[in-house]
């Protein structure tokens, strides 16, 4: 599939690192990689919102594709790496003992640098004076901070317990079940889900006409 033809990407995990995860995903019957090269991963940065637009336009104006397409490679081994990592440990709580196989995410978030900004922020109460943080976008690796982070924040903010694949036979995709009871099945019912039920009403119609023969 050719970079005109890759569809919007999905975001229907309810968690970042789970989105891009699913950055790769067999939904039907095709896999789609939307991080194949330099210029993918930074529409799909862009998409997802994890860097801001006019870096992304940076990246893209002043940065050779030769190096942008060696930053995604990264991004997919970083993200095939996550996926043995979430695929060993999802549906049940980490334990500690999770901690030492954590190094990568580590590793990339000893190499940030960020620093807090005084500027104007929005609370309940109206704008105020407050603080925010900004991150200097130094080399082309740096893109691969906020992955981490998103990392990070899935393995320290969340249960794994309700960390889930989509039940569909083929499809590929994790999301994060923030359903009231926990009962979520599918990545998307206009997906999977609906699949699932024509195959259901198909396998009931079979089951039908046997009984009537």
């Amino acid at each position: 599939m050719t970079e005109s033809e890759l569809p919007a990407p999905f975001f229907i995990a309810d968690d970042p690192a789970l989105d891009f995860l699913d950055s790769v995903a067999t939904p039907r019957d095709e896999e789609i990689e939307w991080i194949g090269n330099g210029s993918d991963f930074l529409d799909w940065l862009d998409a997802a919102g994890l860097v801001p637009p006019d870096v992304v336009e940076t990246f893209r104006a002043r940065t050779p594709p030769e190096q942008l397409d060696a930053v995604a490679g990264q991004a997919r081994k970083l993200r095939e790496w996550f996926r043995g990592f979430v695929n060993k440990h999802a549906g049940r709580p980490l334990s500690e003992s999770a901690l030492d196989k954590l190094d990568p995410i580590n590793t990339i978030l000893a190499a940030d640098t960020t620093y807090p900004k005084i500027a104007i922020v929005q609370s309940a109460g109206g704008s105020k004076f407050g603080w925010r943080r900004e991150r200097r976008w130094s080399s082309p690796q740096t893109p691969l901070l906020p992955l981490a982070e998103a990392m990070g924040e899935l393995v320290c903010q969340v249960d794994f317990s309700q960390v889930k694949n989509c039940e569909g036979p083929s499809c590929t995709m994790w999301f994060h079940d923030v359903t009231k009871n926990h009962t979520r099945r599918w990545c998307d019912m206009n997906i999977c889900g609906n699949r699932a039920k024509a195959a259901a009403h198909r396998a009931k119609q079979r089951t039908g006409r046997r009984a009537r023969a």
